[in-house]
């Protein structure tokens, strides 16, 4: 049983000129004004276990101070994603009728509506629309499910993570690497094409078994010959009890001349 910090600072004695005995300020919340009734706002609550139980004396964060972790690990993450660099890369704005592309849409589109354990795979050639898809179904997600998304293109991730970590005081970096390890949605772009050293690899592999251990929703994008990929994470990647797998076979729409429709609106 649980004991809200609140009940026990009310049996703090207080001197009238608002001090402790110790002379330290205690800050009183008039009842009324309280936000969570759980623990009186105070964040944490204590154990009401004897003495010589493992957790007397120990504060545990109540429901209202892991929500407000939550939506702070949220908005750093929609900020590291930097999703709002990619705008009209949505599924109204994917033209899926263009050869090749179909059946990456339908993937796309049926992950994003239903993404709880389950990861996804697209490869193909460069200015197939790989990044699109993946952009599109971060979005969705956010909007539809309100879950809390990390996307990164790989070679910016690992050099995020290099840029961040100190072996010296590894606590920043630890807080980082478990919040994007955790994210409740992971969007991984290009692997493949980072130039990455031995450690940045396996920081790589490290928040891509985890993901894969505890089947938390991913999308893997790549354009290059698996061959060149970690086996490990191949291994991982092409489980087909987890994993759809899509290889895209189109042209790149980049090229002069090419006859596809960047905005499609005939979806709603």
């Amino acid at each position: 049983m649980m004991k809200p910090i609140g009940d026990v600072i009310k049996n703090i004695p207080v001197s009238r000129s608002g001090k402790s005995p110790n002379g330290s300020a205690i800050r009183i919340t008039r009842k009324d004004d309280v936000r969570c009734p759980i623990c009186q706002d105070a964040g944490y609550l204590r154990a009401d276990v004897p003495p010589g139980h493992p957790s007397f004396g120990r504060l545990f964060p109540c429901q209202c101070k892991r929500n407000e972790l939550d939506e702070r690990r949220a908005e750093d993450l929609r900020r590291l994603s930097n999703l709002d660099a990619f705008t009209g890369y949505t599924f109204d704005d994917f033209d899926p009728s263009m050869s090749g592309t179909e059946e990456a849409f339908e993937a796309a589109l049926a992950f994003a509506q239903e993404p709880d354990h389950r990861w996804l795979f697209l490869s193909g050639p460069c200015g197939v629309g790989k990044t699109h898809l993946a952009v599109a179904i971060a979005t969705y997600a956010m909007q539809w499910h309100h879950m809390s998304v990390y996307f990164a293109v790989v070679p910016d991730l690992l050099d995020h993570l290099r840029a961040t970590f100190d072996p010296n005081s590894g606590s920043a970096y630890d807080e980082r690497f478990t919040s994007i390890r955790n994210a409740p949605l992971l969007v991984l772009d290009d692997l493949g094409t980072e130039n990455a050293t031995p450690w940045a690899r396996e920081k790589l592999y490290q928040i891509i078994n985890h993901r894969y251990s505890e089947q938390m929703p991913t999308v893997i994008t790549s354009n290059v010959e698996l061959r060149k990929v970690d086996e490990r994470i191949v291994s991982r990647m092409l489980d087909h009890r987890l994993t759809q797998y899509v290889q895209i076979d189109a042209e790149d729409f980049r090229r002069p001349g090419d006859a596809r429709r960047i905005r499609w609106t005939s979806r709603r």
